[in-house]
């Protein structure tokens, strides 16, 4: 399949237990896992049996290094890490919703290494590499991250390999350049690097937020989405960039937060076609999705899934299975707590399959 290079940054994450707020947790104890977006589609391609490497920087300290041993311990390449003499490790706070009460992160990684690094070997790095993935995360951190991001995917196209992006869009983080507010950042840096974008994975807002882009009156947070409109959006943004060969947008219709009906389309540039997943009875009919365990990493988990059946031999013949293994891949990351998906590839094709009841498997 060949290897999945991932670029971005990866932090602490300290949680509260389930069902408290901030204000009930602390003092008190708060959970420490790791993550981030790139190297949870690094860590979920190396769980689902592919080959992946992620590349960051952080502190040269022991906290990095457990941070490290948790990747490797999956069987992520992180070789490409810079030890940093610069900056710290990220730290990000994610307190849980429920029902009605949506989940709450609060970020604290201002001066982090990643967003003061610029030294990678991407010439190296890209070596017997087949895939390069990054997010809009990665270039909103600080200036230099941007640099470096569009520093990736230029070397990327030089060394012949695919290159994907999600936009997603973090308005609380586009703020490194006085003077401009979020949206506008956003939208004058990601423009400079989806020119060298074979695949772009978005939602409904990430575009309109980024891009600009509106197809009708949608609005995901009344629970209930017109599937009909979204093709519209893709060809609008392959308007816009007509490298991009394939468009990816997830359907969330967000009930609660512990509720959510969830699915996707991929629209081929190429064709004009669209085809949405999953489907019952040859319609679409998104994963009911009701008691949520996690909701970090789901789009992630996607991401992943997505490129991993692109490159899968038997899953990339047909654009309906890419499709459907991604969108399989992010509902099962949503019973797991954390932000990696633990779940193997022979899971991800029994859901893919039909197999949705729950039940023990002896």
């Amino acid at each position: 399949m060949g290897k999945v290079v991932t670029f971005g940054e990866i932090m602490m994450r300290l949680q509260t237990k389930a069902g408290r707020k901030f204000r009930q947790s602390l003092p008190g104890d708060l959970e420490a896992i790791f993550g981030g977006a790139e190297a949870n589609v690094a860590a979920s391609i190396a769980l689902m049996g592919g080959e992946s490497a992620f590349v960051s920087a952080v502190p040269d300290n022991a906290i990095s290094e457990a941070c490290l041993g948790a990747l490797r311990g999956l069987g992520v390449d992180v070789s490409g890490v810079v030890k940093s003499k610069k900056g710290r490790l990220g730290i990000y706070f994610a307190e849980a919703g429920a029902n009605q009460r949506p989940s709450n992160v609060i970020y604290d990684r201002d001066y982090s290494s990643i967003a003061q690094e610029s030294n990678y070997k991407w010439a190296e790095i890209f070596k017997g590499a087949s895939w390069f993935h990054i997010t809009g995360i990665t270039p909103s951190l600080s200036k230099t991250a941007a640099e470096a991001s569009i520093s990736a995917v230029k070397a990327a196209k030089d060394a012949g390999v695919t290159i994907s992006t999600d936009l997603n869009f973090r308005k609380k983080l586009w703020r490194w350049e006085e003077g401009v507010d979020p949206n506008s950042l956003a939208a004058k840096t990601m423009k400079k690097l989806l020119p060298y974008v074979d695949v772009m994975i978005a939602n409904e807002e990430d575009v309109g937020d980024v891009l600009g882009i509106k197809a009708g009156n949608l609005d995901c947070s009344s629970g209930a989405i017109d599937v009909k409109k979204y093709p519209d959006i893709a060809k609008q943004t392959a308007a816009l960039f007509p490298n991009i060969k394939k468009i990816a947008i997830t359907l969330r219709e967000s009930i609660s937060a512990t509720h959510n009906n969830w699915g996707a389309m991929l629209y081929d540039t190429a064709s004009g076609k669209s085809v949405f997943a999953p489907q019952n009875g040859g319609e679409y009919k998104p994963y009911q999705i009701t008691d949520i365990v996690d909701r970090i990493g789901g789009g992630d988990s996607f991401g992943a899934g997505l490129i991993y059946a692109s490159l899968d031999p038997d899953l990339s013949k047909n654009d309906a299975d890419v499709l459907a293994f991604a969108v399989a891949a992010s509902c099962l990351c949503h019973s797991i707590y954390g932000d990696f998906n633990y779940s193997s590839k022979a899971e991800i094709l029994n859901l893919m399959k039909g197999s949705t009841s729950g039940r023990i498997v002896r």
